[in-house]
């Protein structure tokens, strides 16, 4: 009998992306082959996310458009990661999923679709206090950028959040085990990695904390270019930020979330800090990284938001002037401490208070990324451009998309030193891009120089 196959899906964080990389690396162990194609799959699984509503609804509009080819093929249906932790009985019971596994149960995935192959239904959702996978090798496709679990779960308990319910509670992996692997991507040919984790700024293990793991990261293999995310404000240390400017190799680039501009919401979302100690943050940053780019999370219409209230989250992002965010709308998530609250702002205010916030970022967005019109800017480049093989397209240390034509002696995973020309509110466009060594790709004094707003 020959190899099983099984194609996945990835929805949600980064985190979740990583962990579909142990997924591949432990279903090759036993033999499996991953497919493209979910028609040429023996198993279809999808590796979700809980965060928000719209985000399950999309994966039950998934598992229905795959029912006809479960019925047809005996296709195993299976669904992984947070959404698999919350709603294990209903995908079971009313959409008929096959296999159902939380995140803390993947080495045990091969032994379930088994089960299921055998027309038993699999469930593994058990949540444990020392799972980190450290021991697992990711089996990755990307070859130019590495994601790097550094933590699992999350002890933050923001009300409106269900991840400690779904990914359990805070445990960091060893340091040294995230050294050999940062390491390991060095030998292989990596040139960025990114350290993950639901609160990055939490880690602690042997007497370690994040800023020493950061520093250890850019010291070990220089090469590298490295990030982060995310980060939580109320764990973020003035070292961090210091580690930052001082090692060339670590990136300008800050993913800091907000969530609201007001302390009364804040409060009400257990964030653990005012706007001000916020504030104090970005300003520190950007005097230790004047170039830093700053991206952040926020919610409209949190119960009991008020004009007042979005106006002051509306004055924030004209104060931070973030080069970009992700914007939602709130819905509550049930087991989250706000599913208690009453859910009072109306749905068309929730979307024009969204949609207010979503223009003023798009200005944004583009006034600071036209202010690099101009500029030379050291790219990593990551392959072809979306839209046409004749370009190529990277990123800039400060995490700008940038789209430039294709010279002949250029590949991916090679730095290029190019001249901006143009920008919209998502990308930078850019000319003459010309190879360059990695290092001299590392900022000098810990900025980039672009020209003022």
């Amino acid at each position: 009998m020959g190899a099983k196959h099984y194609y996945i899906e990835t929805y949600g964080c980064q985190m979740n992306v990583a962990d579909s990389e142990l997924v591949n690396a432990i279903l090759a162990e036993r033999g499996y082959e991953r497919v493209e194609n979910a028609e040429d799959a023996d198993a279809i699984l999808m590796n979700t996310c809980s965060v928000r509503e719209n985000a399950e609804t999309r994966i039950y509009g998934r598992i229905g458009a795959f029912k006809p080819m479960k019925r047809a093929t005996a296709t195993v249906v299976g669904v992984l990661g947070c959404m698999a932790e919350r709603l294990r009985d209903e995908l079971v019971e009313r959409h008929g999923v096959d296999v159902v596994v939380g995140p803390d149960e993947y080495r045990r995935l091969p032994d379930y679709l088994e089960a299921a192959f055998r027309g038993e239904k699999a469930v593994g959702v058990k949540l444990s206090r020392t799972e980190t996978y450290e021991d697992l090798a990711p089996l990755r496709e990307n070859g130019v950028s590495a994601w790097i679990p550094i933590a699992r779960g999350c002890d933050r308990f923001c009300s409106y959040c269900v991840v400690p319910y779904t990914r359990g509670r805070e445990r960091s992996r060893s340091f040294t085990s995230i050294l050999e692997e940062a390491k390991e991507l060095a030998r292989s040919g990596y040139r960025e990695i990114t350290l993950l984790g639901q609160n990055v700024n939490a880690y602690a293990e042997g007497g370690a904390d994040f800023a020493d793991l950061l520093a250890a990261c850019a010291d070990v293999a220089p090469p590298l270019r490295v990030r982060f995310a995310t980060s939580h404000p109320s764990d973020f240390s003035e070292r961090i930020l210091q580690t930052i400017a001082e090692r060339r190799n670590v990136c300008a680039y800050l993913h800091l979330p907000v969530q609201s501009g007001s302390n009364r919401v804040l409060e009400l979302m257990n964030r653990g800090y005012t706007i001000e100690r916020y504030l104090d943050i970005v300003d520190r940053a950007r005097e230790l990284s004047p170039d830093i780019a700053i991206t952040t999370d926020v919610i409209a219409g949190f119960p009991t938001e008020t004009e007042e209230d979005h106006r002051a989250t509306l004055e924030v992002f004209r104060r931070v002037r973030y080069d970009g965010a992700y914007m939602f709308r709130y819905s509550p998530r049930p087991e989250s401490k706000a599913a208690r609250m009453d859910d009072d702002v109306p749905e068309e205010t929730k979307k024009r208070r969204l949609q207010e916030i979503i223009d003023l970022q798009r200005t944004l967005s583009e006034e600071n990324n036209r202010a690099w019109i101009g500029a030379e800017r050291a790219v990593l480049v990551e392959g072809a451009s979306k839209k046409s093989d004749e370009r190529l397209s990277g990123r800039t240390d400060d995490n700008k998309l940038v789209v430039f034509p294709k010279p002949s002696n250029v590949a991916a995973g090679d730095y290029v030193l190019l001249r901006i020309t143009d920008a919209t509110s998502a990308t930078l466009f850019g000319e003459g891009a010309r190879k360059i060594e990695a290092e001299a790709a590392f900022r000098e004094d810990g900025s980039a120089k672009r020209r003022a707003i």
